[in-house]
């Protein structure tokens, strides 16, 4: 899983995300070039990658990175509560109660469609950190590189969290991810329009991006 979060509010602020599937990724161009990874060190990064996966599921809370990609996530407190799952399969899982029951089916639908049509796998949880599923949604959902975790929690400012499949990553600019958080998880838009209204905002952004075709514009703005 690629680690995405939306941007830092300034240069010496970072955003929290609920859960984390992958150590950090390094942009390429911040690398000079006598920091080039020789191949001994892309093996060193890759078995790092491998240890490290089951240590960041662990963490419900990373703090993290910008899409910027300098940064370092620490995993803060592990929390793996599989009581928190509902009784039977549910792309959305809504422990913090944000979502009505009729809004839980249309996001269901909406998602069901996606995946039908794009192949793509969209997961939404809402919770208010620590109330979280955690560790326990990787197997519920069965996270894969197909897979986009959106984790809404309000705790730490901006609601929308994204840890997105490294197939998604393929075909998504990281950039609308962080656009996508600016402009529908920002505090100011969902104190006015609630948190309801900021996920199906993300949702249907989501959806209208993973229809575009894949280009050097696709998913270039925010709808």
């Amino acid at each position: 899983m690629a680690f995405l979060l939306p941007p830092c509010s300034s240069s010496t602020s970072q955003t929290p995300s609920p859960l984390s599937f992958h150590p950090p990724i390094t942009s390429s161009s911040n690398l000079s070039s006598t920091q080039i990874p020789t191949k001994s060190s892309n093996d060193w990064i890759s078995k790092f990658r491998s240890k490290s996966l089951n240590f960041a599921l662990s963490g419900a809370l990373t703090l993290g990175l910008s899409l910027s990609g300098v940064g370092v996530a620490h995993a803060l407190v592990g929390v793996n509560k599989p009581e928190l799952l509902p009784k039977v399969f549910s792309p959305v899982i809504d422990v913090a109660g944000f979502l009505s029951d009729g809004q839980e089916k249309r996001l269901a639908q909406e998602i069901a469609n996606i995946e039908k049509d794009t192949g793509f796998k969209l997961r939404v949880l809402a919770q208010n950190y620590p109330d979280t599923p955690g560790l326990a949604i990787k197997d519920f959902w069965q996270v894969d590189d197909r897979t986009i975790v959106f984790v809404a929690d309000p705790t730490f400012g901006n609601i929308l969290n994204f840890n997105v499949g490294a197939l998604v990553d393929l075909d998504v600019p990281r950039s609308f991810w962080s656009r996508l958080a600016g402009k529908y998880g920002n505090m100011f838009y969902w104190k006015e329009k609630g948190e309801d209204g900021s996920i199906e905002a993300a949702v249907t952004a989501i959806s209208n991006c993973l229809r575009e075709p894949v280009g050097s514009n696709n998913c270039s703005e925010v709808y």
